[in-house]
């Protein structure tokens, strides 16, 4: 029996990485991220894009990847570039690669044929059907119009993602600095676009993941938007350059503290409702009432903890009677 498709993967920090340059492509490998995209869009230049495709393939096959979710973003399917991409890609690769990220997502039919395509592929190939997962980008007005729809269209889909800078020139946001507030807004002028992507990915058991921070030296400033999506509930954000990848990979993992008691209210849970525990439907923990919807937010942290790796520091005991 095959092994299920694990669709929640760790993506706290997804570096977008040229796929016309070998030098990045090499170096990518080392970073500690947790997804790397290999990019045939916005940083390939259109004379570039063919023999791209083939580099992604060799590194692909040929690279270390280890720990990494594997995407390649191909081109959108407006242009002429996107077939050609997908199954050059995925025919040369589809063994090494985990999902095509498509940009520009305007409405549900553009994954349901990008779905199609990969299944003809993946038939024609020998390939699992269905193994490899799809990305969709959100960046303009019509794309969030229909983002539930989006969000539904295949069970390939794993994320839902913000593209900012698109999505400003889209709605003629008055802003030259992508992922900052536009200057006059006194509130987060982002705030509803990303909630309604988080509400979409969300009742469809989907990741949301927010799109880059072009001001690659400024941590600080990364910190700051990346914290603003990571407090929503965000899963990731692009990462630009390897100095935003420790930021990410912090900003979306739970503090120590917030996991070890993560931890402590799922054990002290599952005690107080076992029989030794005396089958309660909630029981304090410290100074703390925790019931069920205590576990529910618990797991949440807890998830995230442990796809982090994380190493719990205390240790639940049970009180005496």
């Amino acid at each position: 029996m095959t092994a299920p498709i694990n669709r929640l993967r760790p993506r706290r920090s997804c570096l977008a990485v040229p796929g016309s340059n070998p030098r990045f492509l090499e170096k990518a490998q080392g970073l500690p991220a947790d997804q790397v995209f290999l990019d045939l869009e916005d940083a390939c230049a259109p004379l570039a894009k063919p023999e791209a495709r083939h580099t992604i393939v060799k590194f692909l096959n040929e690279g270390d990847w280890t720990g990494k979710t594997r995407v390649v973003r191909v081109n959108d399917w407006t242009t002429e570039w996107t077939y050609r991409d997908v199954v050059t890609v995925v025919e040369g690769a589809g063994q090494n690669l985990d999902c095509i990220m498509l940009p520009k997502v305007q409405d549900a039919q553009q994954i349901v044929a990008l779905d199609l395509l990969l299944t003809q592929i993946e038939k024609t190939m020998g390939f699992e059907v269905g193994k490899i997962g799809i990305e969709a980008q959100i960046e303009n007005a019509q794309g969030l119009n229909n983002v539930n729809e989006i969000a539904q269209a295949s069970p390939r889909t794993e994320t839902i993602i913000f593209g900012p800078a698109d999505f400003m020139a889209s709605i003629n946001m008055k802003s030259l600095v992508v992922g900052e507030q536009p200057p006059g807004y006194p509130a987060d002028a982002y705030h509803f676009i990303l909630m309604k992507i988080l509400m979409a990915a969300r009742a469809n058991n989907l990741q949301a993941i927010d799109g880059p921070y072009l001001q690659i030296r400024n941590i600080d400033g990364y910190r700051e938007v990346a914290g603003r999506a990571a407090a929503l509930g965000f899963d990731g954000k692009w990462v630009l350059h390897p100095g935003q990848v420790e930021a990410s990979n912090e900003i979306f993992s739970p503090s120590q503290e917030d996991y070890d008691h993560a931890e402590l209210i799922l054990d002290a849970y599952d005690y107080c409702t076992s029989e030794a525990g005396g089958k309660k439907g909630s029981a304090m923990l410290g100074d703390e009432m925790i019931d069920e919807a205590s576990r529910k937010m618990a797991l949440v942290i807890s998830g995230k903890g442990r796809a982090a790796g994380m190493t719990r520091t205390s240790k639940f005991e049970a009180p005496e009677a």
